[in-house]
């Protein structure tokens, strides 16, 4: 019912934005016929918009708002398209076709973006895990969200998007809570394996990697891991959802929220000891 009621959500608010297209159209006493000619598009993607079945694109919105000559409604019909988007990221989860496909999605935006900050409170950042790290995380998962259980191509997935890592012209920032040294969502072993891994990851050039001690005081709470691409998009993980995050104003919360953290994290040879540390103290195997 979740499922189905998401995508009812959905699908009325693009019914709602092909609607006011519509209005706009028809204030000018133009055709959808008269549009796309206009425009130069088909006279069935005017349909398909206003009808309500098919998305446009940023550009399509701007190219209707200059079409009906209203360019001054232009950032109202972005907004509604950003609150669109956003909706339909919430539930992509409940709609992704298994872990593989999640993850190239993931290995997309990567590759579309020049900047990424990661941070997590409680798993190593899916760019640095090992493969037998990823799949027992993805087990797990795939068990909570009831996913089709394709780990070991969600597995194999993830890896090929650690590739983009050693690109040039990009740069990856990740900040990691002491905590996630620590939760073992795998065995002891596997987790020796990991942080070895992890620090390894020190001094390589294009990535900064910083942990923030549990004894750092902060004044702001981080609840949760989130991913920023170029500050235009803001990933974040629920237990039920992946919500993507597309306002100004929300990206920039998440902007100052990361900064509070990167001043309080340990970097170079004071990250090497917290996670020797964390190695240290993981049980016996």
């Amino acid at each position: 019912e979740e499922r189905r009621h998401g995508v009812t959500n959905y699908q009325q608010a693009r019914q709602v934005l092909g609607a006011r297209l519509r209005e706009l159209r028809a204030d000018t006493g133009l055709s959808g016929r008269d549009l796309a000619e206009l425009l130069n598009w088909s006279p069935s993607k005017v349909s398909r918009i206003e009808l309500g079945r098919q998305t446009p694109s940023r550009a399509d919105v701007t190219a209707w708002a200059n079409g009906v000559q209203r360019p001054d409604i232009e950032p109202e019909l972005q907004n509604r398209l950003r609150t669109l988007e956003s909706h339909y990221a919430a539930w992509r989860r409940q709609l992704a076709a298994g872990v593989r496909a999640r993850q190239e999605a993931y290995g997309a935006e990567e590759r579309n973006s020049e900047e990424v900050r990661n941070f997590e409170a409680a798993v190593i950042p899916g760019l640095l895990q090992t493969p037998d790290y990823t799949r027992h995380l993805l087990t797990g998962i795939t068990e909570l969200v009831q996913s089709p259980p394709d780990v070991e191509g969600g597995v194999q997935a993830r890896q090929r998007r650690q590739q983009v890592l050693y690109e040039p012209g990009r740069q990856f920032h990740f900040l990691i809570w002491e905590a996630a040294l620590r939760t073992l969502l795998c065995p002891p072993e596997v987790m020796t394996g990991q942080l070895d891994r992890l620090a390894g990851v020190v001094g390589l050039f294009g990535v900064t990697l910083g942990v923030v001690p549990a004894s750092a005081p902060l004044r702001i709470s981080p609840h949760h891991g989130f991913i920023v691409y170029d500050q235009r998009l803001v990933r974040v993980e629920t237990a039920a959802a992946e919500l993507s995050i597309v306002e100004d104003s929300e990206i920039a919360v998440y902007m100052r929220l990361w900064d509070h953290l990167a001043a309080a994290a340990a970097y170079n040879s004071k990250a090497q000891r917290l996670i020797a540390r964390a190695r240290a103290e993981l049980p016996d195997t």
